[in-house]
């Protein structure tokens, strides 16, 4: 039976920053239009937070299931690894979903009701991510999944239910952010090239080869700054994003030193911590216009 601190492990609290920083970009952005709502702003957070860790246990559930995660070069798997039993992962993940879906309403109801749809997507577009009999996760989509979900959704959305409108400022740092989730999955899915290709998981990274992905994952951590240029547009203070700028370079260095296998897991962790300072320095950054 897995230890607590096995659990908090198999959640992959790695990723959180993926699932932080789009709530501060979004709020920042909302408070450029005058419209920052901090207790709107903690209940995106909740639904964020909730959202990852789901998405986190249901990889972990469907992928130990299908037997995927036998050979791991990563972080710990639940269910892979057998020290919990698959439908004890598979609840944690429903039980997350279900508090995201519970915040989620909170705001729909004070806001819009059609973002219970919105809610419903991104917990459907969480499960068949590897879940189900065609997972798209599988089939070289994970990048843009994420890219949608933890960039133009999040963002937009926090922004939305405490401004209740959204501007170009909001679709800019939502494109870097989501650009920056996309290079966190990059980075790991780099690593994963070797057992993916063997469980016949045809992910972004197999289809595009090992050296193709390694220039993927430069440009989406150079998208941000390029956004960072066009929010001057906005403010000055913009330019607080490039204090990112040096964990950026330090989460390619081993991507882009041919670096395989554990020796990749620092340009994951780099990455979202890239993320992280951009997402908090542009939150800033909006407020202060």
């Amino acid at each position: 039976m897995a230890t607590a601190a096995q659990w908090i492990e198999g959640a992959r609290p790695r990723t959180l920053p993926n699932a932080i920083a789009p709530v501060l970009a979004g709020t920042g952005a909302a408070a450029s239009l005058g419209g920052a709502v901090w207790w709107k702003a903690l209940l995106a957070l909740v639904v964020s937070l909730a959202l990852i860790v789901g998405v986190n246990f249901a990889n972990d559930y469907s992928d130990g299931i299908r037997g995927t995660d036998d050979e791991r070069v990563g972080p710990l798997r639940l269910v892979g690894s057998k020290l919990a039993k698959p439908s004890a992962v598979k609840a944690a993940a429903i039980a997350c979903f279900a508090v995201a879906a519970a915040a989620g309403l909170v705001l729909a109801v004070t806001t819009a009701w059609w973002l219970v749809l919105i809610g419903a997507l991104c917990i459907v577009g969480a499960w068949f991510y590897t879940g189900g009999k065609k997972p798209y996760g599988y089939s070289g989509f994970g990048e843009v999944a994420v890219f949608v979900f933890f960039g133009l959704v999040a963002v937009l959305g926090t922004q939305y239910v405490q401004a209740e409108r959204v501007d170009w400022a909001g679709v800019v740092t939502a494109v870097a952010v989501g650009s920056f989730s996309s290079a966190v999955l990059v980075a790991n899915n780099l690593r994963d090239i070797p057992t993916d290709t063997e469980s016949g998981k045809r992910t972004l990274a197999v289809r595009l080869g090992d050296a193709r992905t390694r220039i993927l994952h430069l440009v989406t951590l150079t998208v941000p700054f390029i956004a960072t240029l066009v929010l001057l547009a906005r403010t000055p203070w913009a330019l607080l994003g490039l204090l990112a700028v040096p964990l950026a370079i330090r989460a390619n260095s081993p991507v882009r030193s041919g670096a395989t296998g554990l020796a990749l897991i620092p340009a994951l962790r780099d990455s979202g911590l890239a993320m992280l300072i951009w997402g908090a320095a542009t939150a800033v950054a909006l407020s202060l216009a």
